[in-house]
Parts: C-alpha cells; sequence; structure tokens
C-alpha cells in the first residue's frame, strides 16, 4: 500500500517521450503485482505452465519491458530484500487478507459467480521467492539490468536516483518519495489501462511525474517532516494515528513543525516504533554495487527458457525476440553517439 500521502502529492501528467534516453529504476515487486492483478483467466486465476507454476509475472515483464525498451527508456528492475522488522505486523495482515480472499475466491467459483471470483482471485494474489528468482533469471537472458535491494526496493531506487544513475524511481507508490527520490514515476506503462481488483474492467492509465522539491516547496515542509506526516497517516511500518489521515496530519506538522511537538500538544497515541521508522526512512540500508547499463541478448537462452521451460507460445516468443533485439540495436547506437 505504501504510505498513506496521495492527496497531498502535487503530479505532473507526463508523456514516455520525456523518458525516452533515460535510466529508470522500477520497484520490480511492484510491477509484478500488477502483472499478476491484470494477466489473469475469466474465473481470476494467473497464467500456469504445465506444471502449475505461474507464470503470469514472466509475461507481463516480457512485454512490458520491450515496449519501455522500444520507446526509448531503459528499465532497471530493483528486487527487494528482507524488510524491516517494523513492517512484520503489515505482512501478517496482507496475509491474512490474501487466505480470506482464496476462500472467497473457492466459493465463488462454486457459484459460478465470474465477477467476484476474479475479485477475490486479485486479493489473493501472492508473489513468492521463487517467482521472483524466474524473473531475475528472464531479465537476465534479456540483457535488462536488475539490483538486488539490501532492503526495501524503494529505497534502493531511491538512492539510485539520487545519486544520479538513473533519472527518476518507478513505481505506484509514494515510499520513494519519503526515501529522497528527487523523481518518482507513476503509472510507468505503455498499454495504458488499470484493471480494477474488483472487477474484470479497466480505465486509462496516463504516466505521471513526482518531484521531490516540487512537493516540498509546495508543502513548505521539509523531507523529514514529510516523513512524520506520513507517520502519522499510517506507512507500511506503522499504523499511523486512529482518526488522522493525510490533511490532517499535515495540518498538525505544519502547525507545531515536529511529530514531537505535534504529539506532545495533542495527546497524540503514536506506535512507539514511529522514530524508527522515520530513521529508516531518512537512513535506509542500499547498496551501491550495481550496474545499470544494458547487457546482452541470450536468444537461445530467453526461447529455452520461456518455450521449453514455461510452456509460452513459440511463435511469440519468436516475435518478441524480434522487437526485443531491434531494441537493444536502437539503444547501443544511441549510447555509442553519446560518448
Amino acid at each position: 500500500m505504501g504510505a498513506q500521502i496521495s492527496p497531498l502529492i502535487p503530479r505532473v501528467r507526463i508523456s514516455l517521450r520525456k523518458l525516452a534516453g533515460k535510466a529508470v529504476a522500477v520497484d520490480a515487486y511492484n510491477a509484478m503485482y500488477q502483472f499478476l492483478a491484470l494477466i489473469r483467466t475469466e474465473y481470476g486465476t494467473p497464467l500456469r505452465d504445465r506444471r502449475g507454476r505461474v507464470t503470469s509475472h514472466l509475461n507481463g515483464l516480457l512485454y512490458r519491458t520491450i515496449r519501455l525498451l522500444e520507446a526509448g527508456v531503459t528499465p532497471v528492475y530493483v528486487f527487494d530484500g528482507p524488510p524491516p522488522r517494523f513492517k512484520a505486523r503489515e505482512l501478517e495482515e496482507r496475509k491474512a487478507v490474501r487466505e480470506r480472499a482464496m476462500a472467497e475466491w473457492a466459493k465463488a467459483v462454486e457459484e459460478g459467480d465470474l465477477r467476484r471470483a476474479w475479485a477475490k482471485a486479485v486479493a489473493s494474489s501472492r508473489l513468492s521467492r521463487e517467482m521472483a528468482e524466474d524473473a531475475k533469471v528472464l531479465l537476465t537472458l534479456m540483457g535488462v539490468p536488475w539490483v538486488q535491494a539490501p532492503s526495501e526496493g524503494e529505497a534502493q531506487s531511491a538512492y539510485m536516483a539520487a545519486s544520479g544513475d538513473v533519472w527518476a524511481a518507478a513505481s505506484q507508490d509514494y515510499d520513494s518519495i519519503l526515501f529522497g527520490a528527487p523523481r518518482l514515476v507513476r503509472n510507468l506503462t505503455i498499454t495504458g489501462r488499470k484493471f480494477l481488483r474488483k472487477r474484470p474492467v479497466s480505465y486509462r492509465l496516463i504516466p505521471e511525474l513526482v518531484e521531490l522539491d516540487a512537493v516540498l516547496s509546495r508543502l513548505k515542509l521539509s523531507r523529514r517532516q514529510l516523513i512524520e506526516v506520513a507517520i502519522l497517516a499510517g506507512t507500511d511500518y506503522n499504523q499511523g494515528v486512529y482518526g488522522i489521515g493525510p490533511k490532517k496530519a499535515y495540518k498538525l506538522i505544519s502547525r507545531y513543525g515536529s511529530l514531537e511537538k505535534a504529539a506532545e500538544a495533542e495527546k497524540l497515541e503514536i506506535d512507539e516504533s514511529w522514530v524508527e521508522v522515520r530513521e529508516f526512512y531518512l537512513h535506509p540500508p542500499v547498496t551501491d554495487r550495481y550496474s545499470v547499463e544494458l547487457g546482452e541478448l541470450d536468444e537461445d537462452g530467453l526461447l529455452s527458457f520461456l518455450v521449453e521451460e514455461r510452456d509460452f507460445d513459440p511463435r511469440r516468443v519468436r516475435e518478441a525476440v524480434r522487437r526485443l533485439k531491434l531494441a537493444l540495436q536502437a539503444a547501443s547506437r544511441v549510447a555509442r553517439l553519446e560518448v
């Protein structure tokens, strides 16, 4: 879910043309959950190979990555590492939601209710470690860079953007901004559609750019204060304060200047871990051992992995490989011209 600060954040619509020639650090787990929600059968179940292994995320990753490369954008996928201990409660709540949704899905299927089955299947989406490892194999075979974060992927993406190694972080959530990313791109997609969780319908998506300096200037806050607003409203790492949403949280921090002073003046009951959460946003674990350069396409390996191992349609994969080769060649020409 991420930090609950959406109503406060100024966003501007952008064209993908603005991203041409740029590298973007993509929250891999965030993207793969989108694919798991989008690429499903009529009853809402994900695509699987003959051994029962989920392939929806591989399908989405293959084709979206190719489309981004064709648009001149270099995606650098960043994978989550172990979460901080104070995220355990959020993860347990998500697990409970998935388990309830799975039981309700089975009942909807039994009753022949396609609409409800779809909604419950999407809500029960689970991304396993094996699925993430498969995604890394796919990206390596495609010659597309990926980074293993020591902890939260959005923190690593923010570090890469702040270091100037990528132009922006890309995610649907706003945590990258709290972690210090100078730019965040939302709705980074070529297809331009978002499928709703509750039913198999969609609406158009427009890429959006969020700039940290513009956010802080508009709100007249420091990044530390913005983090405290998020903590009051609730993040993946703390529950927030009952009855306080993002707008009220913003008013309190603006009025008192800090969460400490707001808590004392308003007698707020805040999760005792909030100081640790703030420090995690300010100084998260990251690594500087990564590459954002495109690699070599392993055409035979890619065909073997997708067609022979994961039961993809060979004709479609060969066409995807053809497009990928052209996109990588175009990217290579651009890189040589820039040297």
